[in-house]
């Protein structure tokens, strides 16, 4: 049981600095260099152009070629985002993937000795599609807490090696790619503070998106383990329904919690899961669609690495620039969500 604490909402007891917030100065982003066509997917596979784009908002994606891995892609956005933040050394690199090099060790330690930051912490989280979102209030957590200064917040994943590429419903969505920021300490009222993030999920729909097969609930059934089961696996319906609603309903709660509304937002980097969803969940904010940024026609899903691409991306072409009030959302399997918000700031290596 803790003493009363009759302070004001908000503020610090006596004596005692507020907890260091968590700045955005630095964003990069990488994507391999080979890139699949609806036309090369429509050669081998019962599909059209304009299925494809009708569905998805997809017209090309980039895929890893043979021997290049999910630490390959982490290592390029985050120099990138280093490069950015015009910075060389960081405290703990954090990286978001569904598609690590191996079960074992983490890719995390990897990434970080290329980079050459030998010694500092560095470890993996998983929350598919949110990964980043999780990373990053990670990330945040650890600077809050004064056990970092500086941190490194990647999204990577090499998606298409778990994908089935004969699976219609899967492989015409999925790419590879990733995204990379760098967070110091600061002053939460300064430019690229992260608000408050807000996380959820459902465990309960954890088979609306798997891989079943190659963890540990296969490997003690002590069978011969089923090859699809290596591939990854949604049912599309249903979880169009639950992006839709979890990613309007962590939005507001995230809007709200930084003390904003809705129509404050200037920009929307939502997980780039297709334009349907984003079309829909924009709808359902009441957001006019000039304020929400996509570059799903020309990358597709790359999963953990969607919103830190994008951000990249739109940060490169001018349509996200310093003083944008930023909204960040994601939904993936778990279920999980999440969403954060921050003024986006001027960022002295672009």
């Amino acid at each position: 049981m803790t003493a009363r604490d009759d302070r004001p909402e908000g503020r610090p007891a006596p004596g005692r600095r507020p907890a260091p917030a968590a700045v955005l100065t630095g964003v990069g982003g990488w994507v391999p260099d080979q890139v699949v066509t609806n036309s090369d997917l429509c050669r081998r596979l019962d599909t059209s152009d304009e299925w494809i784009r009708s569905r998805t908002g997809i017209a090309s994606r980039r895929m890893v070629t043979p021997g290049m891995a999910t630490s390959d892609l982490a290592v390029e956005a985050g120099a990138r985002a280093l490069k950015s933040a015009d910075v060389s050394q960081v405290d703990a690199v954090v990286l978001a993937t569904t598609t690590p090099d191996r079960p074992c060790p983490a890719t995390a330690p990897d990434v970080a000795a290329r980079l050459g930051l030998t010694g500092v912490a560095a470890f993996d989280v998983s929350a598919v599609c949110s990964g980043f979102l999780y990373a990053l209030a990670t990330a945040q957590g650890l600077i809050a807490a004064g056990a970092t200064r500086r941190a490194l917040v990647i999204g990577a994943d090499a998606f298409t090696t778990i994908v089935d590429q004969d699976d219609r419903g899967t492989a015409v969505i999925f790419a590879d790619g990733a995204g990379a920021v760098v967070l110091t300490a600061g002053d939460p009222e300064q430019p690229g503070a992260i608000g408050p993030v807000v996380l959820g999920s459902d465990g309960s729909g954890r088979e609306l998106i798997e891989v079943p097969g190659g963890g540990s609930l296969e490997r003690s059934a002590r069978r011969e383990p089923d090859p699809s089961a290596r591939y990854f696996r949604m049912q599309g319906r249903e979880i169009f329904r639950q992006a839709v609603q979890r990613m309007s309903e962590v939005s507001r709660e995230a809007v709200a919690a930084n003390g904003w509304r809705l129509d404050d937002l200037d920009r929307v980097i939502a997980h780039q899961a297709n334009s349907r969803i984003l079309q829909a969940v924009g709808e359902e904010l009441g957001l006019p669609a000039e304020r929400q940024l996509s570059n799903i026609d020309h990358v597709g899903n790359t999963g953990a690495a969607s919103i830190p691409l994008l951000l990249a991306e739109s940060a490169e072409n001018g349509s996200l620039a310093a003083g944008h009030r930023v909204l960040l959302t994601a939904f993936g399997g778990g279920l999980a969500w999440g969403a954060t918000t921050l003024v986006w700031p001027e960022l002295r290596g672009r």
